[in-house]
């Protein structure tokens, strides 16, 4: 048993290397999705990438979510094979007859997927064909399917060289962390200030909802040249996810990056661009924090800043707030990527998360929803052998941070 939780560890570890999780949608990866529906006349297809807790679509046709827990994913089954695997009916198949993707939406009847195998021979996620009615998939089909497959795999490789978010011009997330991290060697070598600002478009999935996405993405390319006008040479702006953005303020202490975020939140209100229904306005809600001693690497200044940007969010967007450690706060988090469990109710009710921080006093996690989970609750880390009972400490989103008891 053992075996299987650090096979799954070093899983995780590889993907955690393409740092793919929660990104935006790139064409280069819809067009597979694309032409995998069209290539083999499918109502779906996805390209799946699997956490802790989780299936994330980096991108999907014919599917509304864009995740799903774990335990609703048929490619959970297929990243423990070698070979893709292929249900021409899932109905009359014993194993995926009762799982809830065939008895429930999406009504899956035929499946076929190809594992993304990266170089370790770890299965990090799948290229899927779907369809709701059951069908044959020949094994030239299914050669072809681990060929896109393949594709998929070129295009996280290529995606880890690229520098430039394409859409908007700013920095990829990646290239963002890569030059944070060097910013913030060099601040603390010399003695300088470093400052962080996130930020987030308030409701801009209506945006997108109400106007399409092609208007949204217009949005977010007006909103990054507002913000680039307001900054200096030496800051630069990174696109962390969809409509959520941070900028690196190096030789800026706390009291000015506040300055300088309220700059931003201003020019971003400022922005105005044509809609279907008329001109569409825009605000964001922003989060700052600076490298102190107790915050001197990458993840930590980004979660502080994530932080205090979903403060403003919950006191009621457009607004700058700043990072305040919290009256009782874990250790220094390091980054970890490891599959967890939440265990309440004497055992009775069991979570999957994925772990994302840890300390000795405490953990930082990621679950699909955060609504049933107690105040109280115990942490199993199968893989380190850790099973601690923890109090929350805060939740944003999908996110919980949390004490050991």
């Amino acid at each position: 048993m053992q075996a299987s939780y650090i096979r799954e560890s070093e899983r995780l570890t590889a993907l955690d290397r393409y740092d793919i999780l929660d990104t935006p949608p790139e064409e280069a990866f819809d067009r597979i999705t694309r032409l995998t529906r069209s290539v083999f006349d499918v109502s779906m297809a996805t390209i799946s990438l699997l956490d802790g807790h989780r299936q994330w679509f980096k991108s999907r046709q014919g599917f509304h979510s864009c995740e799903t827990s774990r335990g609703m994913a048929l490619c959970d089954y297929t990243i423990r094979e070698s070979v893709p695997l292929v249900i021409p009916d899932t109905l009359a198949d014993e194993r995926y007859r009762e799982h809830p993707s065939v008895t429930g939406d999406p009504h899956v009847r035929f499946y076929a997927g190809a594992q993304l195998r990266v170089t370790g021979g770890h299965n990090i996620g799948t290229l899927c064909a779907f369809d709701t009615r059951p069908r044959g998939f020949s094994t030239e089909e299914a050669a072809i399917l681990q060929d896109l497959a393949r594709i998929v795999l070129s295009e996280l490789e290529l995606r880890t060289l690229l520098m430039q978010d394409s859409l908007t011009g700013a920095l990829s997330r990646r290239a963002l962390r890569d030059e944070t991290t060097r910013a913030i060697t060099l601040a603390t070598r010399h003695g300088h200030h470093l400052s962080l600002i996130m930020f987030d478009l308030d409701h801009f999935k209506a945006i997108n909802d109400n106007n399409g996405h092609h208007v949204g993405d217009r949005v977010l390319a007006a909103c990054v040249r507002a913000v680039q006008g307001m900054l200096r040479k030496a800051d630069c702006v990174g696109r962390i996810g969809g409509e959520e953005f941070a900028v690196l303020l190096p030789h800026t202490d706390f009291a000015d990056a506040m300055q300088v975020a309220e700059k931003i939140r201003a020019a971003i209100a400022g922005v105005v661009v044509p809609g279907a229904r008329g001109p569409i306005a825009v605000s964001a809600s922003l989060g700052v924090a600076a490298v102190d001693r107790t915050a001197h690497d990458t993840d930590e200044l980004i979660r502080r800043a994530d932080v205090a940007m979903y403060e403003a969010k919950q006191a009621g967007r457009n607004r700058c707030m700043a990072w305040h450690a919290p009256n009782i706060a874990p250790d220094r988090l390091r980054r970890v990527f490891k599959a967890g469990h939440i265990s309440f109710h004497g055992g009775a009710s069991t979570i999957n998360c994925t772990v994302r921080g840890l300390s000795a006093v405490g953990a930082s996690i990621d679950v699909i929803s955060t609504g049933d989970i107690p105040e109280h609750f115990r942490l199993i880390i199968p893989v380190d052998h850790i099973a601690r009972n923890c109090r929350i400490l805060g939740k944003r989103e999908r996110h919980i941070d949390i004490a050991f008891e």
